[in-house]
């Protein structure tokens, strides 16, 4: 019997900013556009101060249990920067950074987390999906719509965002495989936070990295520093050109840390240590892009003070918004539902609406 080697594989990994805001490496053009790293910045800003009040408003009883996303603004925000206009986004459950780029407005958030379905018809944003809370299932989502761009001929990508947990999921290796087998204009972004909610990565998965998962469906995968906007912003961009090129898809883990408990419905305080938490807090996305353009001196406190009064407006904007929505009618959970409306439950409908009428009157 002879021995040789079937295979051989390999997954980079790729940073260029430091949690002291200084660049290493080569880093790529994005890094010498001063304009393009301060609406990035912006908008992480923006993502954490919405963040800080939904949880707020849900505390006090104003929103159901709401997902922060608390440590992945360079994540989020760098994909939905990096995708184009025609491109669609699949988002499980916390990428505001990315949504509210591609136009996604703070109020429908609020809106889908405060029970309301209306949040999720995005009326700026008719291309991308509404949030997948099922595990994975946006995952298919993607494959199915980056098959049907590859039938038609379109030259757009379908981009979707997965945690750690969700990578154990069947859902998403079957993702990953019609995407290797069909050759799809996809980009998959696995946003390992290291938790699934009280479950560590290293209880998840004996992989070394979550981004060789690729390797079994024949798809290129890369590790980037999840925390660095200007690392994920190329590898993301890079992932969708090649897709949008006829060169299939890829698959990308970005490394960050979920400095929030998993929901408002979770306490992280009863599996995870103060300590592992602070660490995580030195190596956060925000501040560190904060360094590097102050550093270049590309900022300064009178315009980090605009900014938070701006956001802070805005948010506050988008809350009245929210609160001004008022209930949707009860006749939905009829009309939305089937796409005829069986005859057994017309009179259910009628009897609802009848009992809403006299109840309201």
């Amino acid at each position: 019997m002879s021995t040789t080697t079937a295979a051989r594989f390999e997954i980079k990994h790729r940073s260029y900013l430091t949690p002291e805001g200084r660049l290493v490496g080569t880093p790529p053009a994005i890094a010498s556009d001063p304009d393009l790293l301060k609406r990035l910045y912006r908008m992480m800003v923006l993502v954490r101060i919405f963040d800080s009040k939904a949880i707020a408003l849900q505390r006090t009883g104003q929103l159901g249990t709401y997902a922060s996303c608390l440590g992945h603004e360079a994540t989020h925000v760098a994909i939905g920067a990096a995708m184009a206009p025609e491109d669609v986004f699949f988002p499980m459950y916390r990428e505001y950074g990315a949504q509210l780029w591609r136009g996604v407005h703070m109020e429908e958030i609020l809106a889908f987390w405060g029970g309301d379905e209306r949040g999720t018809a995005f009326r700026d944003q008719p291309l991308d999906f509404p949030w997948a809370v099922p595990i994975a299932t946006q995952t298919l989502h993607a494959a199915g719509a980056a098959l049907a761009f590859k039938l038609r001929g379109e030259k757009r990508v379908a981009v979707t965002v997965i945690g750690d947990g969700g990578t154990s999921q069947g859902d998403f290796y079957e993702a990953l495989n019609a995407a290797g087998a069909f050759g799809l204009p996809a980009v998959f972004v696995i946003a390992n936070n290291q938790w699934a909610i009280s479950v560590p990565l290293k209880a998840q998965t004996a992989c070394e990295t979550l981004a060789q998962k690729a390797i079994a469906a024949g798809l290129p995968g890369i590790q980037v520093d999840g925390n660095d906007v200007i690392a994920v912003h190329e590898a993301v961009s890079e992932a969708i050109e090649r897709a949008r090129t006829g060169s299939g898809a890829s698959v990308i883990e970005a490394l960050t840390y979920r400095l929030s408990d998993h929901t408002t419905a979770d306490d992280a305080r009863r599996y995870r240590s103060a300590a592992e938490v602070e660490d995580a807090q030195k190596k956060e996305p925000i501040g560190r892009l904060k360094r590097l353009l102050t550093a270049r001196k590309l900022w300064n406190d009178e315009e980090e003070r605009a900014l938070i009064q701006d956001c802070q407006r805005q948010v506050d904007t988008a809350v009245q918004a929210y609160q001004a929505y008022g209930k949707p009618p009860c006749s939905d959970m009829f009309d939305y539902t089937f796409a005829e409306l069986p005859e057994s439950l017309q009179a259910e409908r009628e009897k609802a609406l009848a009992e809403a009428g006299f109840h309201h009157g």
